[in-house]
């Protein structure tokens, strides 16, 4: 027999002892939400840092936030290579469901770059991590243009990295959004943003990780016997005698000869025409469903003798390391609240604990930033303009000058030449 709460107080008990006992059966791989210590954790990469290319990461809120104190790690310097990579107890997500999560903020107004994440198997050395490293999945946005603004979903197998066939489009304006991978032990999956789902499918179709289950027949043929039209006219509907003749418009009965219409000037007169209500226009033959219909041919599908299934082709053995490796033109963009677990109701709390907590605030922020930022240009377009306007003063009273000076120069050239004429005049007298 089921045992029923007495009180309120005693079903809250057994809810929240349910809820922690649900919270306890998951496992979280890895949790970094950026926080004091956050550098002993992380390792960057020397990558690039000969060649004077290896960018920093700065530590902050970013220019906007919802709560200063809740900090990530943000690219600092333009046209800079980034690397950097974490550790954590290996394990495998094999017969269980892979989490990977993580926010990230474009506060530069991101034009070409990426803001995805790295997870990765096996040992690497991590001082040396690079784009060149091996890894097993990357997830995240990445962004070039306006021909390139999608969510990335890369598996990689027996060494070769799988684009997600379908696109996902990623958010592109300048505040932060929470991006979530869900991967199950049936090979399916879920792609979320802000903890919406935008995306959903299986690794067997929306990959070619694997080759494909069935092939078209390309020996196969439509039969000639084939019928692919779904109606046909009905034999037994037949045009009405007469409905030919049926004329569009007719005479309108109510219409009255106007008084002082004259038949002698005014010709003779004949009411207007009015829509015949009788006539529904051409006839047409009435449908019927076709008896002999056997629907829409296709081609026949065939095994296909190069797929071997995996059952375990959702599954990594070794996951060990998580990592961020881009390359930017314009810093600025912000990671934090990264998430590894098995739990995807841990990673939607985690998102509303975190996110959607802030986000009203960061946006407000934002505004008042934007705001901010459009009065200081409009301020520094109109210095400009009042800068160049008095360089074309001055330009122009230079020129003057310089115009006056050729005119009293001609004068002062006339004079001399009469004088020297005058001159010649006197000598030869």
């Amino acid at each position: 027999m089921a045992i029923r709460p007495r009180n309120a107080r005693a079903v809250c008990i057994v809810a929240a002892l349910l809820a922690f006992a649900a919270v306890a059966s998951s496992e979280v791989f890895f949790e970094e939400r950026f926080g004091d210590g956050w550098e002993t954790r992380w390792v960057k990469s020397d990558w690039k840092r000969d060649d004077g290319m290896a960018g920093e990461w700065v530590h902050t809120a970013g220019k906007w936030n919802g709560d200063p104190e809740d900090k990530g790690i943000q690219t600092s310097e333009d046209y800079r290579f980034y690397a950097i990579s974490a550790e954590f107890l290996e394990f495998t997500n094999r017969d269980k469901t892979l989490v990977l999560q993580f926010s990230v903020k474009h506060e530069q107004k991101l034009d070409c770059g990426g803001g995805y994440i790295k997870l990765i198997s096996g040992d690497i050395d991590q001082k040396a991590f690079s784009g060149d490293t091996p890894y097993s999945i990357m997830f995240g946005p990445d962004i070039c243009g306006d021909n390139t603004r999608r969510v990335h979903a890369i598996f990689s197998h027996n060494g070769t990295n799988h684009l997600h066939k379908k696109d996902v489009m990623c958010m592109v304006d300048q505040l932060t959004h929470v991006y979530t991978l869900i991967v199950k032990p049936d090979a399916t999956y879920s792609i979320l943003i802000d903890n919406v789902q935008k995306d959903k499918g299986s690794l067997y179709e929306d990959w070619d990780i694997l080759p494909p289950r069935k092939l078209p027949d390309t020996e196969a043929t439509k039969p000639e016997d084939w019928v692919e039209d779904e109606y046909i006219p009905d034999p037994e509907d037949k045009k009405p005698e007469g409905y030919d003749d049926i004329p569009k418009e007719i005479p309108d009965p109510n219409a009255l000869k106007p008084d002082n219409w004259d038949d002698e000037e005014d010709g003779e007169w004949t009411a207007p025409k009015i829509p015949n209500p009788e006539y529904h226009g051409p006839w047409k033959q009435r449908k019927m469903k076709n008896p002999d219909y056997n629907g829409k041919w296709t081609t026949p599908m065939l095994d296909n003798p190069e797929f071997v299934d995996d059952p375990y082709l959702y599954a990594y053995p070794r996951l060990k390391y998580i990592g961020i490796e881009l390359w930017q033109v314009k810093s600025g963009t912000l990671f934090d609240n990264i998430l590894v677990c098995d739990d995807p109701e841990y990673a939607f709390e985690l998102t509303e604990e975190t996110w959607g907590k802030h986000k009203d605030t960061e946006e407000a922020q934002f505004e008042q930033a934007w705001e901010k930022m459009k009065e200081e240009e409009e301020a520094e377009k109109k210095r400009q303009e009042e800068e160049e306007a008095k360089n074309d003063e001055s330009e122009a009273s230079e020129d003057k000058e310089e115009s006056n000076d050729d005119a009293e120069a001609k004068i002062e050239e006339t004079v001399s030449n009469d004088s020297k004429q005058e001159e010649a005049q006197h000598d030869e007298l």
